[in-house]
């Protein structure tokens, strides 16, 4: 039997369960570890058999309790590597310093390397230290620092825990298009159009059933539709209503930004792909990363089942909707 239960699912956190009677993982942590932890336990999984923790890409709604969970319960977290890396620089955000702060710290380090040689002249036996030994130095620490900053860096985690706030117990990397395996859950990654560094949906196979998840994405494109045929339990984004977020309050760059090729997918663009590209096989249809500000559950159910209606051969598809702050009823296929 292939489980699964949507524990959360919008704009504020994302979050799946996907299992078999010997395999659990967890499709993005983008709650706390705590909410994470007390709704598996609501939806009846237990969050200390967790196997593997699937990330989709970067983005905090979906990355938030990964570094806790991952830590607490043991659990390897499965990243691109391109994810992986942004997430890290999420973790561990560098500051900056302006070119006259750098300049006076060199000066004030230039000043004391000066006093310090002063001092110990005396005790020299060579009384002839020159500028041009302390110009020496400067310049071998400034070519060390550009040798630092051009050598690859390692990857967080990979020298050992600390404080480093990166520190994963265990990571595998994946790349898309390549299937890999998790205990008796058979993964294939596919990329998908979102602005995120290297963004990802799944496919998850396990005793001859099928799940496809594809959210976070701008629009449709061939290799996405490919992947989503002959899924028995399909779970696709119907972000917003088109009409509600022009007219809603975000700021119009964040509308922009919604409404490109790397945004999110409206209910119009959800439903034309289950209106002729989608093949009819999945029994199960979940609506997800329905936007709390932009759109209605009553809107993203009636563009998908007015769609389906077009299709002869989409008979029995139960579409469901995922929310934010209550698990969805677990499907067991």
């Amino acid at each position: 039997m292939l489980r699964c239960t949507v524990l959360a699912s919008g704009s504020k956190g994302n979050c799946t369960v996907i299992s078999t009677g010997s395999t659990r993982i967890l499709l993005d942590a983008g709650l706390s570890c705590r909410e994470i932890v007390k709704r598996m336990r609501f939806a009846g999984e237990d969050p200390e058999k967790i196997d593997g923790l699937l990330i989709t890409h970067e983005h905090q709604d979906h990355i938030q309790g990964v570094s806790v969970l991952a830590r607490r319960w043991r659990v390897p977290v499965y990243f691109t590597e391109g994810t992986h890396r942004a997430w890290a620089r999420w973790m561990t955000p560098r500051q900056t310093m302006s070119f006259p702060a750098w300049l006076e710290t060199r000066k004030q380090k230039a000043a004391a390397l000066a006093l310090a040689v002063e001092e110990s002249e005396e005790n020299l036996s060579t009384q002839n230290l020159t500028e041009a030994s302390l110009e020496t130095s400067e310049i071998t620490e400034a070519i060390e620092i550009a040798a630092a900053a051009d050598d690859p860096q390692p990857l967080p985690g990979e020298v050992g825990g600390g404080n480093d706030p990166a520190y994963l117990p265990a990571v595998e990397h994946f790349c898309a298009g390549k299937p890999f395996v998790i205990g008796d859950i058979a993964i294939t990654p596919f990329t998908i159009p979102h602005d995120a560094a290297d963004p990802v949906g799944f496919v998850l196979e396990a005793e001859g059933m099928r799940i496809a998840v594809a959210t976070d994405l701008g629009y449709m494109p061939p290799n996405v539709q490919m992947q989503l045929r002959r899924a028995d339990l399909l779970v696709l984004e119907s972000n917003h209503d088109v009409e509600m977020l022009r007219d809603g309050p975000y700021p119009w760059a964040v509308k922009q930004r919604v409404l490109s090729r790397v945004g999110h997918l409206s209910n119009d663009a959800a439903g034309e792909f289950l209106a002729n590209e989608f093949d009819g096989h999945a029994r199960w249809i979940i609506l997800a990363h329905l936007s709390e500000s932009n759109n209605l559950p009553e809107l993203a159910r009636l563009s998908a089942e007015r769609a389906l209606q077009r299709r002869s051969n989409a008979t029995g598809n139960q579409v469901m909707l995922a929310t934010q702050n209550t698990p969805l009823e677990s499907i067991c296929l």
